[in-house]
């Protein structure tokens, strides 16, 4: 039996990847998972879910479980006794959490990444989305009332960032690096209906080839 396919959609803050994500879900007929890995994860590992959501994409600074850890975060080389920090647990769960569905059902899952996660899954469609900053500005604005054009800047600037040092930190690798994924779209280009056409097309063609 072929695997299921998961795919994977990381992206620019105010790109419209959520809502992509969602209209590629709903015309494929499966689930996009995001937020909901949070309280998936704190069920798996019986956590507080109210403290992994402040632990939420924020990558460790632990210099001592870096280097308890080694340069494998999932290899079994942590130090004995050693407890790992709040942010280094959800992630861990969270990875475990993103494998077990992928191993179950076709799936969208929008960051934690997945594409890293999921690197040894044999069916996969990896994503990054980005846009232009004006557009992307534009969609902060009105996603944030009373939110200045210089503020909505701040905003994704700060948000990219600490975006890019999460995936740098617990991957190795760097965010938006192109030959990291499958597809790399500017949402600015087509717009988030288009885009999401666009995946949508590419998925149903790996589906029905089996690819």
């Amino acid at each position: 039996m072929a695997e299921y396919l998961a795919i994977t959609i990381a992206r620019q803050y105010g790109s419209g990847g959520r809502e992509i994500g969602e209209r590629v879900a709903a015309a494929l007929g499966i689930k996009q998972y995001d937020k909901e890995l949070i309280t998936m994860a704190a069920n798996k590992g019986d956590l507080d879910e109210e403290l992994l959501q402040k632990a939420d994409e924020t990558a460790a600074n632990s210099l001592l479980y870096t280097l308890a850890m080694g340069s494998n975060l999932f290899g079994s080389g942590m130090a004995f006794g050693y407890k790992p920090p709040l942010n280094d647990k959800l992630f861990l769960l969270q990875s475990e959490v993103i494998r077990d569905i992928a191993n179950r059902e076709n799936c969208v899952i929008i960051g934690r990444c997945a594409d890293y996660v999921l690197r040894d899954h044999k069916r996969k469609l990896r994503v990054f989305i980005f846009g232009d900053l004006p557009h992307r500005r534009e969609r902060v604005i009105a996603r944030h009332e009373g939110v200045t054009e210089s503020q909505a800047v701040d905003i994704i600037n700060k948000t990219d960032r600490r975006r890019a040092s999460y995936y740098n930190f617990y991957t190795g690798n760097k965010w938006g690096k192109y030959d990291n994924y499958d597809l790399v779209i500017n949402s600015s280009t087509l717009g988030i209906e288009h885009t999401a056409d666009l995946i949508t097309l590419y998925a149903r063609k790996m589906l029905n080839e089996g690819i």
